[in-house]
Formats: C-alpha cells, sequence, structure tokens
C-alpha cells in the first residue's frame, strides 16, 4: 500500500503555464483524503517555494535535491556543504568566472542570471528553447560580457556565513569531468542543459525521501515518485512505485515502472487512477 508520494515539481507537479492543472489538485486532495502523505522531491529550494507549486496544499518537501528536508511543523533532515567545500567551489567560480548561484534556508543569492531563470516564468519561456541550442556558446558569451567579472566576487556575499545546502552553476553538460575533477567532494544534479546543480557527496532526492521515510516509520517500498528529468532518476528506481511524465526524457522514461500523460494532460490523475490510490469517479 502507497502512504507517501512525492512528485517533481517543474514538468511533473506543476503544468507549462506554471499552473497546478485542477485534475492535480483534485487528485492530491482525493490521496490525502485516504490517508496518502503527498509532497515535493525538488532541486529548489525552500525560498518562496508556496508560490512555485501554485499554493498546493502539500505534507512534505525535500528540497535542494534531498539537503533540506521539513514538514509544515518540523525540519527533518539538513546537511549543508562543510565549510571547505564551500570556499572550494567559490574560489572556482571567482577563479573561472563562472555564474552561481547560493541557497540557504530562508534565502538564495549570487548570480542575477540564475536566479531569473529559475522564476516560474523563465521555466516556461526555457521549454521552448531547441534542445540543441548551442549552449556552450551561449555561456561563454555570458561570462565574456558579465557586468560582474572583478575578482572575489562571491567571496565577499553575506549568504556564506549561513549554511548552504546547494548550489547552482551555469555550466553545460560538456564540463562535466572537469567540475567532477575539481569538486570530488560534490555532486552533481543536471535538470536542463544550461545549469548543473551542485550538493554535497551522497546527497539525492531519494537519500532526502529515505530521512522522511525514516522519520514517519514509512517503507520505501509504501513510497511513489513522479518525475521527468535527468535528476528524477535515482529516486524513480529507488521507491516502490516510479512514474515518469510523458513529457520527460527517454532516460527517465526507462527508469520508471510506469509512464503516464504529461503534465499538461493530467499526467499525476492518470497514474494515481491506474494503481488505484484514487477513484476515477469518487463518489461526492
Amino acid at each position: 500500500m502507497i502512504k507517501a508520494i512525492f512528485f517533481d515539481i517543474d514538468g511533473t507537479l506543476i503544468a507549462n503555464n506554471g499552473k497546478a492543472l485542477s485534475s492535480t489538485r483534485a487528485a492530491i486532495q482525493q490521496a490525502q483524503e485516504k490517508g496518502v502523505l503527498c509532497g515535493v522531491a525538488t532541486g529548489r529550494g525552500p525560498v518562496e517555494l508556496d508560490k512555485v507549486i501554485d499554493y498546493l496544499p502539500l505534507d512534505m518537501f525535500i528540497t535542494y535535491n534531498g539537503q533540506f528536508v521539513y514538514t509544515n511543523e518540523s525540519l527533518i533532515y539538513a546537511k549543508p556543504f562543510s565549510k571547505p567545500t564551500l570556499e572550494t567551489i567559490v574560489d572556482y567560480a571567482d577563479e573561472n568566472y563562472r555564474q552561481v548561484m547560493f541557497g540557504g534556508e530562508t534565502q538564495v543569492a549570487g548570480s542575477l542570471t540564475i536566479r531569473l531563470s529559475q522564476s516560474p516564468v523563465m521555466q516556461r519561456y526555457l521549454r521552448f528553447v531547441p534542445k540543441k541550442f548551442p549552449v556552450g556558446f551561449l555561456k561563454k558569451m555570458l561570462q565574456r560580457f558579465s557586468p560582474n567579472r572583478n575578482a572575489k566576487r562571491y567571496e565577499s556575499l553575506d549568504i556564506l556565513r549561513e549554511p548552504i545546502y546547494q548550489c547552482i552553476m551555469l555550466s553545460p553538460e560538456s564540463e562535466k569531468e572537469k567540475l567532477m575533477n575539481k569538486l570530488p567532494q560534490c555532486d552533481f544534479k543536471r535538470s536542463n542543459a544550461y545549469s548543473v546543480d551542485i550538493v554535497p557527496k551522497r546527497g539525492s532526492k531519494l537519500r532526502g525521501i529515505k530521512e522522511f521515510l525514516a522519520y514517519e516509520g514509512i517503507a520505501i517500498e509504501e513510497a511513489m515518485a513522479f518525475g521527468d528529468h535527468f535528476n528524477d532518476v535515482d529516486m524513480l528506481k529507488g521507491v516502490g512505485i516510479g512514474v515518469a511524465m510523458g513529457n520527460g526524457q527517454d532516460v527517465t522514461k526507462e527508469s520508471a515502472d510506469y509512464v503516464t500523460a504529461s503534465n499538461d494532460e493530467d499526467g499525476i490523475q492518470q497514474a494515481l487512477i491506474h494503481y488505484g490510490i484514487i477513484e476515477a469517479n469518487p463518489k461526492q
């Protein structure tokens, strides 16, 4: 029996217009009425999360790719970067003129370019960018003409005085090996072709889910997860039932137990009905 369901946000929980479908709202409400806990497992942080999820009334929040886990009542798990690791990331960003954003519990700070790209409005537009868009060229242009090419740009940020749970760096997939060599104490999660989420080693959405389930006394086999992109693969494979959205990446679909309709076509509701978690025509 499924007792907890975790939803990725962009491309999954939220439709391409940045809103939650009425079918998604109804499906989550029906599941909660049956005693099933429903929440997000996302690369995003807690800052303005209510707005991003279109104010859905959820039970738990696996944020920063599993590094910061909480409910409406309690903080369950928090794993920030160690001070030496964070200093290495800051030095790398400053020395290589990398656009980077730092995520804390109550604020995010750093690259304005990345902060704008994380907004719901920009996320909608990015879905229309061709898959073969020259990302490497765009990165170089942004770095070359950035008004913030001064040395030690990030070193002086006030946010670095508090725990940091995730960094987002503007970086194409071709830089993966270089980043891994420079930051061996980190893991890298990618949900788009333009930037990479950097988290402490062995951090993941699945790790955050396991921390929450242990806190609630729920077995991993009793959990279900929905996702659409590369950073969702581990959690779809690791939980009892993994569901990929119809708009998802091929590798994400291959890792799932079930492929549902897209995030614009009642995919969440369809999958919950398919597995008998909710009824197709609930009694009023």
